[in-house]
Formats: structure tokens, C-alpha cells, sequence
């Protein structure tokens, strides 16, 4: 589940209800903890977060950290311990044990087969399907994947110990481990393991399990391997790329074992974080914060990539830069990211005194391409989103959909709305005989589409009367599609790019842009982009009765400046930019 990067979708302190459940949830998932080891797991004084995250199929995981390590995932109301919580608590949960060699393939996301399975002298423990269970290695009682039964333990001798064991869920060494401190498991040993391996019997079954791995692995989809950067070594990514910029390797036969040795994503990836530190160390000042990630991208880290090369994320393993800034921010502690709003996020902490920010190099040479790279880049990653209109199912019109499987809150296309109930007057046969242009009230219709006092009047309707009263009923929505990125759907209708021109002091006119986070437009590069096209001063301010809305102020009336921009350099619809009738006469000239 977690052999590839999960998203996080929001971070919170837990509450304090909240911690009482989940002391109440753990004794009963786990009985065999005492009051004692809860009150240790969830303190009634320390910090304990709650993660909410999409696994990379988009299965959606609670995560429960105690000082930044995560503890419990919680899975379809299901609570699991993660490994850094067994490492304290070892007999937690059936402990089943396995080869060294197969550590490998279940980091990869292979699932424990029986063949892989040791059988201590006293037996497997008894589990049925679906518990859950613990995998450790011989010779160390430490668990390293935490999963569910495939089978219960009577099935397993039943089928001689052949096909799958375990369904693993989280093992050390993958995303959800490098989301804690990224801690070894301990050393604790198990002399009755250390008996078993000495005996002959045991390298045949070793050999067994690893052949096994190898078939099930071959029928797994091709690519699932565990490549996290934050697994390895921050040192060593900064300690080669600082090398390099210096010309100064250790020695020829090591700096030709690097090359051969790291892949081009690897390359990205030290490349990245070097520009990350540059920028943090030589061009964020503290008046600069909060400072909005894309602009610490476009007007920082850019700027900081040295010459002959090209910063491009998207050939790195992070793929984004909130992915990135992420893994800097919680495994690192370099900064700190809030989000203003939702894709809105800022830079409002730096911690300059960080060893490893303090330890890092400038190099001299860097490429001063800024403007031209920046809106390259912004040409390149920006796109407008499909923006479609929606109906969501009211409790009025609910019993007109109920034969369509859509309860109350479904969202639909007027398309599909059109499609059932035409279905519907169809079904109950109410398409009037002489007029086929006229549909029969019968009483859930009355209710549902005409008024009080039309109830004894009005006993037919046109087909496209049905329809409009319909709509009007249903609860307007939208639905949002950026390339790259999951649907938003969203209550009422779609909020237009609002340009307006207003007055200050003196009569003096300042245009004023707001809405623009709705299409995913950051206002400070919005802002940067109208400074330097008609060199005049901007402003971001928040919108009044708005939270988390940034407008762009102008000086002067640049309303055709901020159409032409918006139109033809992000290709916004026209249809969602409001105020473009304000511009000036001397701008329409131009």
C-alpha cells in the first residue's frame, strides 16, 4: 500500500474527543495493551497529529504521528500498528517469521508467500483470515511488514504451506516508514531462530522461498520498486552534487563508479536539492515570508541552477514540488508550508540554522536566466482547467431519481438529468396520448416540480418545462479538471475572474484582480507578470470577507493589459473573466 509516494491531504492536532476515541479503539483492537502502554501511545499532553492521506491507488488512510512518527494507519475504520509502533511492542499482534532475502521483495510490494514462512518449533501462531498479523526476519525479533492473513492458520497446513500468506500492508523501508525519523528496526534476538538456521533443513527452505518470490513477483505489474529519495542519505546527496560543482572527487575510479552508478532521476534529484538549499541560503530574506512556493520556485530556485544545466522537476522522483517541499518540511525540518488555500501554498518559516543549510556550499557559477525561464516554465506547466456545470440531487426532486440509483447529494450532468427523467415519464407512462409535446403530472411530479398554488390548475407540461424545473430544483455545482490532477467538485456556480478599477487617493485609478486561485493561477506571478509589462507598481492584498483570497492591485486602469494576459498567455475562456468592459479607451487603442 505504501511501496510508492502517498499524498497528504491535510495535518492536524488531534482533539481532544478524538483522543478518547482512539484510546477506546486501540484496547479494543488490541487487548493485549494495558492502560499504561495507551497512556504512553496517546498522550493526554504531547502532540499527537492526524495525517490524512490517498494511497497511490487513491485508497484513502488515516495516520495517527507521535512525535513525527507514525504510530497507526487506520484503513476502512480498521486500525494497523506501523513497524516504528511494533519496534516497541514486538508480541503486539502474530508474529510470522521469514528469510532475510525476502525483505527485498516485500519492500518492492510483494505479498509473504507460505513458502517464504519459517515454522518455529512451537508452531505458527493461530490467526484467522483477515488478522492482523506481523513479519519479522530470523535471527530478529523486530518486525518488518505488518499485514493480513490470507488464509487462516489451519488452511495453511492444509495447503502444505504453498501461495500467499500474508497480504503485507507496510513494511520498513517504505513511503510510510520515511515519513517517521527513518530509524533502523532494533536488534532483538530470538535463539530459538538462531537454532533453526544452522540446520540444513533450513537453507532448503530458504532457497524454496526465494524461488517462490521470484515467481510471484514475475506476476506482479512491472515498476513496483521503492526509490524514495528521503531514504537515502541527505549527506550523501549533498556531499556529491557539492563535489562536483568543486571539481575536486575523491579519487578517478570513485567519481567514475558514481557516474555508472547514478541514474539521470538521481542526478535530478541531488540537482534539485542543491538549488533548494542555494536559494534558501543566498536569496530568501526573512521580509520575504510567507513567500508562495511557486514564486521560491520560479524567482529562486532557478535562478540558483548552475550553468549547463536544467531544473526540471518533473524528472525527479518528487514529480512535484509540493511533493518535494514536503519531504524537506517533514523529514528535515528546513522550512516550514501552509497552505492558504486549496493548491495555495507558502513558505512562512525557514529555520536558517539547520546544520545541514548552515554546512552547505555556495557554488559560484549559476545561470541568471530568470524572467526568460520563468514564464517559459509558466507557459509550459499551466494549463486552464475543464471547468463543467453541474446538478446535484435535492431532497425535493429526490423520488424523481430514486429509479436511478441517485439519492440525494449525487452529482450529474443536465445530460444524464435529461436521460432520467425522460426514463422516468416514460416508465409511469405519463407522455400524454393526444400530445406527445406534453407530459402528465402525476402526483410525485406535483410535488416535486410545480408550486402550491399551480397544484389545482396545472395538469400537464411541455417536455422542456419538466427539464428547466427540474434544474432549477437540483443544486447548481461545477467540477473542476486540472491536467495531472483528481476532479473538484465544488457547491454553487463557478466564480469568474473579477477585474475591476477603483479609486484611491487623488482620484488616482488602481485596477483590482481577483478569483484567480480558482483557475490555479498564483496572484504573485499574475502580479509579477503585469509589473514588468507595464511598469507599474502591484500590490497583493486579501480579499475583504474572503479567507485564504488573494487580490492583485494595479496601479492605474490595466484592465486590457490583464484581459490580454489572461486570454492569451493562459488561455482563459472569456466566458469566466468578468470586467473586461472597463478598460480604458487608450487601452483599446493599443
Amino acid at each position: 500500500m505504501f511501496s510508492k509516494p502517498f499524498r497528504v491531504k491535510s495535518n492536524t492536532v488531534i482533539k481532544g474527543s478524538d483522543r478518547r476515541k482512539l484510546k477506546a479503539d486501540l484496547l479494543s483492537a488490541f487487548p493485549s495493551l494495558s492502560p499504561d502502554d495507551i497512556s504512553e501511545l496517546v498522550p493526554n499532553k504531547e502532540e499527537l497529529n492526524v495525517v490524512k492521506i490517498y494511497a497511490h491507488k487513491g485508497e484513502a488512510v488515516t495516520l495517527y504521528v507521535l512525535q513525527k512518527n507514525p504510530l497507526f494507519f487506520e484503513v476502512d475504520k480498521r486500525l494497523f500498528p506501523t513497524v516504528y509502533l511494533l519496534w516497541r511492542h514486538p508480541a503486539l499482534i502474530p508474529v510470522f517469521q521469514t528469510w532475510p532475502p525476502v525483505l527485498q521483495k516485500l519492500i518492492g510490494g510483494a505479498d509473504l508467500m507460505l513458502p517464504g514462512v519459517v515454522v518455529p518449533s512451537r508452531g505458527l501462531p493461530e490467526v484467522k483470515q483477515g488478522d492482523c498479523c506481523a513479519v519479522t526476519l530470523v535471527n530478529n525479533k523486530a518486525p518488518i511488514a505488518v499485514g493480513k492473513a490470507a488464509v487462516s492458520t489451519s488452511e495453511m497446513t492444509s495447503l502444505e504451506m504453498k501461495g500467499r500468506g500474508l497480504c503485507v500492508l507496510h513494511t520498513y523501508m517504505d513511503y510510510l516508514w520515511a515519513f517517521g525519523d527513518k530509524s533502523n528496526p532494533p536488534s532483538l534476538s530470538d535463539p530459538e531462530s538462531e537454532d533453526q538456521e544452522n540446520g540444513e533443513e533450513c537453507e532448503t527452505s530458504e532457497q524454496e522461498a526465494e524461488m517462490e518470490f521470484e515467481k510471484s513477483e514475475e506476476r506482479q505489474s512491472p515498476g513496483e520498486t521503492v526509490s524514495d529519495p528521503a531514504c537515502c542519505g541527505l549527506e550523501e546527496l549533498i556531499l556529491t552534487e557539492t563535489e562536483e560543482d568543486k571539481g575536486e572527487p575523491s579519487s578517478e575510479l570513485e567519481e567514475e563508479h558514481q557516474e555508472e552508478k547514478k541514474t539521470p532521476q538521481e542526478e535530478m534529484d541531488a540537482l534539485l536539492l542543491q538549488c533548494f538549499f542555494h536559494a534558501l541560503k543566498s536569496k530568501v530574506k526573512k521580509s520575504e515570508l510567507p513567500l508562495l512556493t511557486s514564486t521560491f520556485l520560479r524567482n529562486h530556485m532557478f535562478s540558483c541552477c548552475p550553468s549547463g544545466k536544467q531544473l526540471d522537476i518533473k524528472k525527479s522522483s518528487y514529480k512535484k514540488l509540493s511533493k518535494f517541499l514536503q519531504v524537506m518540511q517533514q523529514q528535515y525540518n528546513f522550512m516550514r508550508v501552509k497552505e492558504l488555500s486549496k493548491g495555495v501554498e507558502s513558505i512562512v518559516e525557514v529555520d536558517w540554522k539547520n546544520p545541514d543549510l548552515r554546512s552547505f556550499c555556495v557554488p559560484e557559477e549559476t545561470s541568471v536566466e530568470t524572467t526568460t525561464i520563468q514564464e517559459e516554465v509558466e507557459e509550459e506547466s499551466y494549463h486552464p482547467p475543464e471547468i463543467t456545470t453541474l446538478y446535484s440531487v435535492s431532497a425535493r426532486v429526490e423520488p424523481l431519481f430514486i429509479d436511478a440509483n441517485k439519492r440525494k447529494g449525487a452529482t450529474l450532468h443536465p445530460a444524464e438529468v435529461r436521460s432520467i427523467i425522460t426514463d422516468y415519464v416514460k416508465k409511469n407512462e405519463l407522455v400524454d396520448a393526444n400530445n406527445k409535446n406534453y407530459v402528465i403530472i402525476n402526483p410525485t411530479l406535483c410535488d416535486c416540480l410545480l408550486e402550491k398554488m399551480e397544484y389545482q390548475e396545472v395538469e400537464f407540461l411541455k417536455w422542456d418545462d419538466v427539464f428547466s424545473r427540474t434544474l432549477g430544483r437540483m443544486n447548481e455545482c461545477y467540477q473542476l479538471v486540472f491536467p495531472g490532477r483528481a476532479p473538484v467538485v465544488k457547491k454553487g456556480r463557478v466564480e469568474p475572474i473579477d477585474i475591476s478599477v477603483a479609486s484611491r487617493g487623488s482620484n488616482k485609478k488602481v485596477t483590482l484582480i481577483k478569483n484567480l486561485e480558482v483557475y490555479g493561477l498564483d496572484p504573485a506571478v499574475i502580479a509579477s507578470t503585469l509589473q514588468h509589462r507595464v511598469q507599474a507598481s502591484t500590490v497583493l492584498q486579501p480579499v475583504p470577507g474572503a479567507k485564504e483570497r488573494v487580490l492583485v492591485q494595479i496601479q492605474g486602469n490595466q484592465v486590457h493589459q490583464a484581459g490580454n494576459l489572461l486570454l492569451d498567455h493562459y488561455h482563459i475562456a472569456r466566458k469566466y473573466i468578468q470586467g473586461l468592459d472597463k478598460a480604458s479607451k487608450s487601452g483599446k487603442k493599443k
